[in-house]
C-alpha cells in the first residue's frame, strides 16, 4: 500500500458554504450564487475546529493579531450570507482556543454604516480577531466600490491593524480613478489599462483559465507532463476544510485528501491505492492525462494556460463520466467552473 504523507496544518480556512453573492471570473473555488447553500453544520464546526486546535499556529506577532498566511480564516463562498452561523463559528473557535482568526468578505452586505459597524463589533465581541476586505476588479463587477470603502473604513475603526485590505493596490487604484458603483471587467480595463493586471493575483487555476484564458499564452498538454502536484497538495499552509468535510490542500478545489471528521486518519497518510487521481497528481501529470484518455478525454483545441488548467479540465471530464473517484469532491464544484 502506498500512502501520501500529509503533515499537520499550521494555517487553515473553514469554508462555511460555496454559495456566494458574486460569480467572480478568477475564483479558485468556483463559488457563485448558483450553488446550493448546504451550510456547514454547527456540530461539524466544533468537530473540525476542535481537531485543528493545538495545530494551527498564530500570526507572527501573536494570537491576537492576524496575517493572511497564519491562523484560521472563515471563508466561502461569502460567510456574511449567513451571519448567525458566522457568529457561532467565531464563538466556537474562541472556545476551543484557535488563534489569529479572521473572516474574508467581498463586502456585498455593507449597504450602510450602521449595519456594517454593528455586525463587525458583534463579531469582535464574540471573539473574532480581524477582517480581510477583498478588493479586485472581479469583485467590483458585482459589489459597488462604496461598500468596499465602507467595510475598510469601519473595519479599521473596529479591528485597528487587524483589518486587512487585500489587494491594497486595487483599493488605492479604484479610489484614484474615482470609481463609484460596480464596474464590468471590460470597463475597468478601459479605465486602468491592461498593465494594471500585472498587480493582480491571477493564479491560473479554478475558474480563471476558463473565463480569462485570453490573457495567457496557451500550450499543448505535453508541456506540463513532467509536473507533479505533490508539494502543493501536501503543504501545511492555508489548507481548507469545507462544509462537506473535505480536507483540501494547496488551493486545489475539487480535490479531497480525505474526511476531515477524522483528521488523524489523514495525518497518518492517505491511501493512494484507492485514489488514482491523487496517485497521478503526486507523481507525474502525464499519468493523469493517460488515465483521462482511457475514458475518451479530448484535448482542448486551443491548449492550456497552466498545469492546473489541464488538471481541472481532465477532472471535470472524469466527474462527468463517473462518481467513482472519491478524491474528486465535492462533485458540485465541477458544474460551477
Amino acid at each position: 500500500m502506498r500512502k501520501l504523507p500529509v503533515p499537520e496544518p499550521v494555517s487553515a480556512g473553514l469554508v462555511l458554504s460555496y454559495k456566494c453573492s458574486s460569480d467572480c471570473k478568477h475564483c479558485m473555488y468556483a463559488c457563485s450564487p448558483k450553488w446550493n447553500a448546504d451550510w456547514i453544520r454547527e456540530a461539524d464546526v466544533r468537530r473540525f475546529l476542535s481537531q485543528l486546535s493545538g495545530r494551527i499556529k498564530p500570526a507572527p506577532y501573536g494570537p491576537d493579531t492576524i496575517d493572511l498566511n497564519s491562523g484560521l480564516h472563515f471563508t466561502g463562498g461569502e460567510p456574511f450570507l449567513n451571519f448567525e452561523l458566522l457568529l457561532r463559528a467565531v464563538e466556537i473557535a474562541r472556545e476551543v482556543d484557535i488563534p489569529s482568526t479572521f473572516v474574508e468578505t467581498n463586502c456585498f452586505w455593507c449597504a450602510n454604516d450602521d449595519v456594517t459597524e454593528a455586525r463587525l463589533r458583534q463579531l469582535k465581541e464574540t471573539g473574532l480577531g480581524g477582517i480581510m476586505v477583498s478588493v479586485n476588479p472581479f469583485i467590483l463587477e458585482s459589489v459597488p466600490f462604496e461598500r468596499t470603502e465602507r467595510a475598510a473604513r469601519i473595519g479599521r475603526d473596529v479591528f485597528g491593524r487587524n483589518a486587512i485590505v487585500y489587494q491594497n493596490f486595487f483599493y488605492r487604484q479604484f479610489t484614484g480613478l474615482g470609481v463609484t458603483g460596480a464596474l464590468t471587467f471590460e470597463s475597468y480595463l478601459e479605465k486602468a489599462g491592461m498593465e494594471a493586471l500585472g498587480y493582480a493575483e491571477l493564479i491560473p487555476m479554478g475558474r480563471l483559465p476558463f473565463k480569462l484564458s485570453h490573457l495567457f499564452a496557451r500550450h499543448r498538454p505535453e508541456v506540463f507532463f513532467d509536473q507533479s502536484c505533490d508539494a502543493r497538495l501536501t503543504s501545511p499552509h492555508h489548507i481548507h476544510v469545507d462544509n462537506y468535510g473535505n480536507y483540501i490542500g494547496g488551493f486545489c478545489a475539487g480535490i479531497s485528501l480525505g474526511d476531515a471528521h477524522d483528521l488523524e486518519s489523514i495525518f497518518e497518510g492517505v491511501d493512494l491505492d484507492g485514489r488514482p487521481i491523487l496517485l497521478a497528481l503526486t507523481t507525474r501529470m502525464e499519468k493523469l492525462y493517460k488515465l483521462a484518455k482511457e475514458s475518451a478525454y479530448e484535448d482542448l483545441s486551443d491548449g492550456y494556460v497552466s498545469a492546473c488548467h489541464l488538471c481541472l479540465d481532465i477532472r471535470r471530464h472524469l466527474v462527468r463520466q463517473t462518481d467513482q473517484f472519491e478524491e474528486l469532491r465535492p462533485t458540485q464544484f465541477y458544474s460551477h467552473i
